[in-house]
């Protein structure tokens, strides 16, 4: 028997290792996406990629529809406004359900969306819930006693129940009955509706989710263990309930059996697959293997591009008239003859709405404790002056985009006037570095501060997910070294470890970009206030905070507008905590002959459960 023992034991792991490599059944829809999923945590999903699988994960109160991104119901079936603006009253269906067939319960979405607002998640949308009355005094007053508990420990235990207890009582969301949601605003939101449609507003399961959550003894703060939302544990109410999660692999979703709309859930199965070499994802695709390259990341999809270009052009000039890349609708492209050589239609750019930008360090001090240049406005107006953008995209990524100088994209937002930042001007560059105390002293080709001490040698960080980004690092390094005489180091790392470094401040000039969540400036402007959970550049402006927050006070839409125009144009021609470079494009690989259902919009809320194969009956 002991004999045996070992004997068996290696082929139970044999078999276990055939399995976990055994190839998934056919999926109705394949995507392919470049990153996988962080987490599978809606209070805590942030990449564009992540926010999309949460979409079709979980539903909202509300829902944006893909199309046009109007806002329509969700769990909520219908819901009032107050005269004043402030209170909104949810009313959700009853026949709402979880994966498990558990009803959604209001109370649901209060227990969600104190997660969220805790400082012990460490969730990086946090603020986008102090528009609810009371819920910034609940997380200060958290933060505070969290930081008492260290200093001063007692039980931690009796601390959450008066933390709990705190909650009911002070932040403004009521649950009248199971299915009544009342929401207290400190003051009129025009974007709330909007937010309530946001994957971090998204319920949980509390029986699921609870059983993973402890609190820590030592430190008062709410543990939780994310083992609750592997395959086979996560309990979901949205169109999918992920089954497997191979990460870095594979991801499949199978239709919910619970959920109220399961006949609107057009692809029964999804297998979501992770391929990170850009060069792969498009082979993979053109072999046939999937239906959507969501984001098509190879230097040639330049060539791609003009490939569809010359597609299209063989067609009427009233067809391509006034299209700037020849973006006819699917619908017209799905019927046009089949490509020759040289031609394609496999490929296609949207204007996204998101904005391409590297952040600067705007602590005092660097990791490690090292004086920072960096938070001087001075020097991150000199950096920002001192690149060119028209070269980074002709030049580098090649796409046309258009040159950023702030972070709303032009046009994007309804009545929001358009904003201009500090343009590219070296000979204010050097001004402005100089005026900061760096001048080239000795003559050696780096510029020293009055003690004679070199500009430090500048940490440029940037994630190698995409060579798009080191080429913008190396590029911009060159740049500076030629216009203000300072030396820079490039430093590329995996994604998961750039997210990392980013969030603790280990860098001087990281590489960032922002998609819009919802149809308001604040959407970007938030991004700089002291604390956001967003803020990797550690930027912090009382006065800016103050500009926000009279913006938000104000009733009349047309001024607050104007007054977050006026805050923008100061951030980014006085303040400067990063660099805009341009609005994005975001390039899609998919055949309109064979796949319909996506959205044109330019917020791009590409619904999963809505695409299917063309001749594939819903």
């Amino acid at each position: 028997m002991r004999v045996l023992a070992p004997v068996l034991l290696l082929i139970l792991a044999l078999l276990a290792s055939i399995s976990l490599d055994a190839p998934l059944p056919p999926a109705d829809l394949v995507l392919i996406e470049r990153s996988d999923c962080y987490t599978l945590d809606p209070q805590r999903m942030s990449y564009q990629h992540e926010l999309r699988r949460a979409r079709v994960i979980y539903e909202t109160l509300v829902n944006l529809r893909a199309s046009d991104c109007a806002i329509v119901p969700g769990v909520a079936e219908r819901w009032e406004v107050s005269p004043d603006a402030k209170t909104y009253t949810f009313h959700l269906r009853h026949d709402a359900r979880w994966s498990n067939g558990d009803s959604v319960t209001s109370s649901d979405f209060t227990y969600a969306w104190r997660r969220a607002i805790l400082p012990d998640t460490a969730a990086d949308y946090s603020a986008l819930y102090f528009s609810i009355r009371g819920a910034r005094g609940f997380y200060d007053r958290r933060t505070e006693a969290l930081k008492q508990f260290v200093t001063r420990p007692k039980d931690a235990q009796e601390l959450w129940r008066t933390t709990a207890s705190d909650f009911a009582t002070t932040v403004g969301i009521e649950t009248p009955d199971a299915h009544t949601l009342i929401v207290h605003l400190d003051v009129p939101l025009a974007y709330f509706l909007d937010l309530c449609a946001f994957p971090c507003f998204a319920p949980v399961h509390p029986p699921t989710v609870e059983q993973f959550v402890t609190i820590d003894p030592t430190t008062a703060r709410i543990v939780q263990r994310h083992d609750w939302t592997k395959p086979g544990k996560i309990v979901t109410n949205g169109a999918y309930v992920p089954t497997v999660w191979r990460y870095k692999r594979d991801m499949r979703l199978e239709a919910n059996p619970y959920y109220w709309d399961r006949a609107g859930v057009l692809a029964k199965t999804v297998e979501c697959r992770t391929i990170e070499n850009p060069n792969t994802g498009v082979l993979s695709f053109q072999s046939g293997a999937a239906d959507w390259l969501t984001d098509l990341g190879p230097e040639y999809k330049t060539e791609m591009l003009a490939q569809r270009k010359a597609y299209l052009a063989r067609f009427s000039e009233e067809m391509n008239a006034g299209l700037a890349r020849g973006e006819l609708s699917d619908e017209i492209v799905a019927q046009l003859p089949v490509p020759g050589p040289g031609e394609r239609r496999d490929v296609r750019a949207f204007d996204a709405f998101g904005t391409d930008f590297f952040s600067f360090n705007c602590r005092p001090t660097l990791a490690g404790g090292k004086p920072n240049p960096f938070h001087d406005a001075r020097v991150r107006r000199a950096f920002a002056l001192a690149v060119n953008k028209d070269e980074l995209i002709e030049r580098v990524t090649r796409l046309g985009e258009r040159v950023a100088s702030t972070l709303v994209p032009p046009g994007s937002i309804p009545d929001y006037p358009v904003v201009t930042g500090l343009g590219f001007d070296t000979a204010r560059a050097r001004d402005e570095l100089a005026a900061a105390g760096f001048v080239d002293r000795d003559g050696d080709g780096i510029v020293e501060d009055a003690s004679g001490a070199r500009f430090p040698t500048v940490d440029i960080l940037y994630s190698t997910a995409s060579p798009r980004y080191q080429n913008l690092a190396l590029a911009m390094r060159d740049m500076w070294k030629r216009e203000l005489r300072v030396d820079a180091e490039c430093r590329g790392k995996d994604s998961k470890l750039y997210k990392e470094d980013l969030k603790k401040g280990y860098f001087m000039i990281a590489r960032g970009g922002w998609y819009g969540d919802y149809g308001d400036p604040t959407t970007w402007l938030e991004l700089q206030r002291t604390g956001d959970g967003n803020n990797d550049r550690g930027y912090s402006n009382a006065a800016y905070d103050a500009r926000l927050d009279a913006a938000r006070a104000e009733t009349d839409p047309t001024v607050r507008l104007a007054k977050l125009a006026e805050v923008e144009r100061w951030l980014f021609t006085e303040e400067m905590p990063l660099i805009p470079l341009c609005n994005y494009v975001t390039v899609y690989m998919y055949d309109p002959s064979r796949l319909r259902g996506i959205g044109e919009h330019p917020r791009l809320e590409q619904d999963i459960s809505a695409l299917r194969r063309r001749g594939v009956k819903p």
